[in-house]
């Protein structure tokens, strides 16, 4: 395809390069779309059908560049957890005053958060904003700012909320680089919390692919949704799929409070404690309105497990 017909096709920008938002990049460019990858540097491996570029989507004029001439914007941008209650509504500001001055369509990778303990019950999009947390009532905030930008007519939004990630690329999630390294080596596996009660992980590939839909229908603006997310299994079914797969039982170490494991740290733990409480109660997210609108289901643990296996083969053989 020549650079000129690349150019035709309505662009796509993806802020944030991070597994979210890399793995975005990819499903967009496979739906034949033309894709920008934005984030502070604009480096990386290269992607087919994918640019990279360079900008901070944290200041007016970085975000201006970053969407110019995107006709839809995706907003996978985040921070180090413990920065998140002061930077991201620095990011939202920026981002939302890009998109609304260039006339974007924006669409939001969002959380679960603004929930809050729900005492677990299941969450669908009808469930209250209860977030007792800072980063949850941050969130909740954030998500009110879209949607009343998109009723007032400034900008046309979707948010699209996922459980806790799980998949190929993951690694800071409780199901990723405390999880998987330690599976494959015979090293200690995190457990947090209650590992009996039921549990959401949503598949990376599903955030994507969720994602990319809400960027192709516009009829879904205005509104959070769900995204695709595999019926809740308890994490103990879920080390038992990771024996399988594996061959080997796992050495789990159960935290029954925060404290630093593996990748995560004692200022990232230190900054779990307030939201812990998805951990001692289920979490359980339901994502059939998204199925049954878009037609778009979500992919089996089963399946999921067994990829993020592969991957993490090849990761730790490339350390």
């Amino acid at each position: 395809m020549s650079a000129a017909t690349h150019e035709t096709r309505p662009l796509h920008a993806v802020l944030g390069s991070g597994p979210a938002g890399t793995t975005l990049a990819r499903e967009l460019a496979r739906r034949g779309h033309a894709v920008r990858l934005v984030d502070r540097k604009g480096d990386g491996p290269a992607i087919e059908g994918v640019r990279r570029h360079a900008a901070d989507v944290g200041t007016a004029d970085g975000a201006r560049a970053a969407v110019a001439g995107a006709a839809v914007v995706y907003h996978c941008a985040n921070v180090a957890y413990h920065l998140q209650v002061e930077v991201m509504p620095r990011i939202q500001e920026a981002v939302l005053a890009a998109v609304e001055e260039s006339g974007a369509r924006l669409v939001v990778l969002d959380t679960i958060y603004p929930y809050g303990p729900t005492g677990g019950a299941v969450m669908t999009e009808d469930t209250p904003w209860r977030a007792t947390s800072r980063k949850g009532r941050m969130r909740a905030t954030l998500d009110e700012r879209y949607l009343a930008a998109h009723r007032e007519g400034r900008a046309r939004v979707v948010l699209g909320r996922s459980a806790d990630f799980v998949g190929p690329g993951v690694l800071n999630s409780s199901l990723g680089g405390a999880v998987f390294p330690g599976a494959l080596t015979g090293g200690e596996v995190m457990g947090a919390g209650d590992l009996d009660l039921p549990h959401s992980y949503t598949d990376i590939g599903d955030v994507a692919a969720g994602l990319a839909t809400l960027g192709e229908r516009p009829e879904g603006d205005g509104r959070v949704w769900h995204l695709p997310t595999a019926p809740a299994v308890s994490t103990r079914e879920i080390h038992a799929m990771i024996e399988k797969r594996t061959g080997r039982p796992l050495n789990v170490v159960v935290l029954e409070e925060p404290r630093p494991f593996g990748p995560f740290d004692e200022v990232f733990m230190a900054e779990l404690a307030e939201m812990f409480y998805q951990y001692t109660e289920p979490q359980i997210v339901d994502s059939a309105a998204f199925e049954r609108t878009f037609g778009v289901t979500p992919t089996p643990l089963e399946e999921t497990v067994d990829a993020t296996v592969t991957w993490y083969e090849q990761w730790l053989s490339r350390r």
